[in-house]
Parts: structure tokens; C-alpha cells; sequence
């Protein structure tokens, strides 16, 4: 009982603080800039891991695909058609969505953490300041623009991955291509988009939260970002499973 009443507390602070969060900036050309600067710091700066795990595992799926499907029965294309599939609905919004959990929440958590403990955000809000809007509003902002152009980005450089791992493993490039164009709807990619978005949500949210909210000293910041990664990491995947029951 303990467990449920401590999770309600919390969940309680989060809605408290997330209506503080989403009001109208006071000043717009200052939140316009703290956007751009986050994009780059959340998004920019994490589109290399996300290039590098998204080329490997693209090829890791065709390679896996190829030599235990390696039958007469299988058509040649199947390959191509698999690893979008897999890609596109699972691996790029949920997996990659996982490591940006990693990456970005527990530098978010941390960074407002240290503003929390070393008085900064007290001091702004002695100057009037609405201190969760103007430190957390421009982060979910952020991470709600540049994470789904992440995702769909993954999936790009999935695929091609799938195409050289498949490749070097005697699969032709038009029989691969063929896979990847075949049954293509839009609906996959605005699933993966929507899904790519909710996470960013998730992901910016519980990070803010436990980094605002923190108490203590320095060795607390590193409890909170770890609560932080875990948290969001444990939303992300139930969230996937909700909506792959409800879309699919």
C-alpha cells in the first residue's frame, strides 16, 4: 500500500507542477531562444549515437533475418519488407527513444537539479519569475520538435544499414529495395511519429520533474537523474504497449 499511496504523491506533484509548466511564456522572444538553444543541446548533439546504433542494428536485423529465413520457401523481398517493418514500428520510436531516455533525461535532471541546489531557481523566483515555465517549458518544447526528425532519421539510416548488412550477405540491393518499397503506407510512419512525440513528452517531463523538485545536496543529483532515466524508460514502455493495442 505504501508503494501505490508514494506513487500517487508523486504523480500528484507532477500534475501540480505541469499545470505551472504550460502557461504562456511572459516574455516570447526569450522562449523562442531558449528552444533553439535546447534543440541543439537535447537534439544536435544526439544525432551521432542515434546515426551509429540505428546503422548497426539496421544491419544486425537484415543479417539475423537472412540467415535464419534463408529458405526457398521465403520470397527474396521479404527481407526488405521485414526490417521496415521492424524498424519503423518498434526499433526507431521506442528503442531509440529509449537512449535518448539515457542520454537527455539525465542531462536534463541534473541540470535543473543543480540550479535547484545552488539556489538559482530560488533567486528567480524572487524576481517574480514562474520558474517551471521559463526552465522547463522550452525543454519539452524541444524534445516534442527534434526527437520525432530523430526518429525518422534512425529509420533512414536503419534502412541503409539493413542494406549494407544484407549486402555483404548475398542479398541484392533490388531485391532489398524492392522489401522496403512493397504495402508502404503512411499510416506506419505517422504511428512511429505520434509514438516518437508521446515519448518526447514522457521523456522531457519526468526528467524536469525529478530535477526540479530535488532536495538535498550534490549527491542527490545523481538519485534523481537515475530516477529520471528509469522512470521515463518504464513509461516509454508501457505507453508502447498501450498504443500498439490501440492503433494495431
Amino acid at each position: 500500500m505504501s508503494i501505490i499511496r508514494n506513487f500517487l504523491l508523486e504523480f500528484g506533484k507532477y500534475i501540480l507542477l505541469m499545470k505551472d509548466v504550460f502557461k504562456k511564456p511572459q516574455n516570447m522572444h526569450i522562449f523562442k531562444r531558449q528552444i533553439l538553444h535546447e534543440m541543439d543541446a537535447l537534439g544536435v548533439k544526439s544525432i551521432v549515437i542515434v546515426c551509429i546504433i540505428s546503422l548497426f542494428v539496421g544491419a544486425a536485423v537484415v543479417i539475423q533475418m537472412k540467415l535464419n529465413l534463408d529458405s526457398p520457401i521465403y520470397p527474396s523481398w521479404i527481407y526488405g519488407f521485414a526490417s521496415r517493418k521492424a524498424l519503423v514500428l518498434e526499433f526507431a520510436p521506442t528503442v531509440i527513444s529509449l537512449i535518448l531516455a539515457g542520454k537527455c533525461a539525465s542531462t536534463i535532471a541534473s541540470e535543473i537539479g543543480s540550479q535547484r541546489i545552488s539556489e538559482q531557481i530560488d533567486a528567480m523566483e524572487i524576481m517574480g519569475i514562474n520558474t517551471a515555465n521559463y526552465l522547463i517549458l522550452p525543454k519539452i518544447f524541444a524534445c516534442f520538435i527534434f526527437f520525432p526528425l530523430l526518429i525518422i532519421l534512425s529509420i533512414f539510416i536503419g534502412l541503409i544499414g539493413g542494406g549494407i548488412g544484407g549486402y555483404f550477405n548475398g542479398l541484392t540491393i533490388f531485391h532489398y529495395i524492392e522489401g522496403i518499397r512493397l504495402d508502404f503506407g503512411v499510416y506506419d510512419i505517422v504511428y512511429a511519429i505520434a509514438k516518437a512525440a508521446l515519448n518526447a513528452l514522457i521523456i522531457s517531463s519526468i526528467a524536469c520533474y525529478r530535477g526540479y523538485t530535488m532536495k538535498g545536496g550534490s549527491v542527490e543529483i545523481g538519485i534523481q537523474s537515475t530516477k529520471a532515466v528509469v522512470q521515463s524508460s518504464i513509461a516509454i514502455i508501457v505507453l508502447n504497449l498501450f498504443m500498439t493495442n490501440l492503433f494495431f
